[in-house]
């Protein structure tokens, strides 16, 4: 069974600056929906308002068809990675692993090419990019239904957003997820629906010209 978030009638401004104007999202399981647009378009925005920790008086947000006002508050529905770092500097990484969720298999989750040469190191002496993908690692790793990655593969290296692509697919399985980034080519990447943010609204790209139009492919 495919579970379904939908979100309508989005609204968001800031003092007379409107930034989200009467948007709508679907998200089902399987999807991994790119979301593009230029730096200020309202990606994390509207990110935040999806998730909940954002307010706005303007949206109608369901999963499965049941209204939710705040979905961050329910349970394995959605799991948010935001744009800034969270994860406490003075923890190891496997007592964070053990705190941030204290369910998961940790024997499973550090049977990784890169968690498993720093389960003993302080996450303020990861490196940025190492930091990031315990991180997306720790988001995706919930049984949560959605997930919503705000730029995952910032200061991460080449060789990492690799894995983290790979950990993505694998996982849309059985989530729907939704990104940003603001490489746009790691998202035309790894995604398999793409969306674009400008002047408020957002429009759903679904040819090859679109993507041309658009700027983000050339036009050959």
């Amino acid at each position: 069974m495919q579970d379904i978030f939908e979100a309508d009638s989005i609204r968001k401004s800031f003092g007379d600056k409107q930034v989200l104007t009467d948007i709508f999202l679907r998200c089902q399981t399987g999807d991994i929906i790119g979301l593009l647009g230029r730096n200020g378009s309202g990606k994390s925005t509207l990110l935040k308002i999806l998730f909940g920790t954002l307010y706005t008086e303007h949206k109608h947000i369901t999963i499965n068809g049941g209204l939710v006002s705040q979905p961050f508050k329910k349970t394995g529905i959605i799991s948010f990675l935001p744009q800034d770092n969270f994860l406490p500097g003075n923890l190891t990484v496997k007592k964070t692993v053990n705190l941030f969720d204290h369910q998961i298999d940790q024997d499973q989750f550090f049977d990784d090419q890169v968690l498993s040469k720093v389960t003993d190191v302080k996450i303020r002496d990861l490196s940025g990019g190492e930091s990031r993908y315990l991180e997306v690692r720790l988001i995706l790793s919930q049984k949560s239904k959605f997930i919503f990655l705000d730029e995952p593969f910032n200061a991460i290296s080449p060789i990492h957003i690799e894995l983290i692509k790979e950990m993505i697919r694998s996982h849309s399985n059985s989530k729907g997820i939704v990104l940003t980034d603001h490489d746009y080519r790691n998202v035309l990447d790894v995604a398999n629906k793409y969306m674009v943010l400008y002047d408020g609204g957002i429009k759903l790209l679904k040819s090859k010209d679109d993507f041309i139009y658009w700027g983000y492919i050339p036009d050959k």
